[in-house]
């Protein structure tokens, strides 16, 4: 699995950029191809999906753009094809505002966004991205994804993590909270 490439953008497609590194060239999917510029470095943040018949690369110019992408294609009937449109269109504070907001009207505006898959983004999104009423991202929320996420790799099952959640400090670093909570969760 890639996380990023560093590389220079040997060519601009319709839907997808080329980004060269050590003499190979990756063809990438992006939200907007000619937001980059010909024979420019970047560094290219990237999902790879690999499905039966294919294995594609997706790219972000931003790792906040693609986290909104990886929460997006989690919801159910949204994959990445539909999820890339979106991503160019709107703007991820409005994104993330419209869901929090359950504003269905302005999702329905994404192409391939109808009514029952807008209100199923909302659904699964809602309350899940991190984003405050007054648009900033609430980082005691980051950072309690971030520990039921490592939690969640160890093997533990959400309704075990829920209640330990609350009763670790946020402001120890990651490794620590994740000490306390094993504490907590071993009792």
């Amino acid at each position: 699995m890639y996380d990023y490439i560093n590389g220079i953008i040997t060519d601009i497609k319709n839907n997808a950029i080329v980004v060269e590194n050590n003499d190979i060239g990756y063809l990438v999917y992006v939200s907007n191809p000619y937001s980059f510029e010909l024979d420019n470095k970047y560094k290219v943040y990237i999902y790879q999906q690999i499905t039966e018949d294919s294995n594609n690369l997706y790219g972000f110019k931003t790792l906040e753009e693609k986290e909104l992408f990886l929460k997006l294609i989690s919801v159910k009937g949204l994959g990445c094809k539909m999820a890339l449109p979106i991503l160019a269109v709107g703007s991820i504070e409005g994104i993330m505002d419209a869901i929090e907001r359950e504003n269905i009207l302005y999702l329905k505006k994404f192409p391939k966004i109808g009514d029952k898959l807008a209100k199923q983004i909302i659904l699964d999104l809602k309350g899940k991205l991190g984003y405050t009423a007054n648009g900033l991202v609430d980082n005691n929320l980051e950072i309690q994804n971030e520990l039921r996420e490592v939690l969640l790799g160890l093997g533990y099952k959400d309704k075990e993590i829920k209640p330990v959640l609350v009763r670790v400090d946020n402001s120890l670093t990651i490794e620590e909270q994740v000490k306390e909570a094993l504490k907590l969760l071993l009792k």
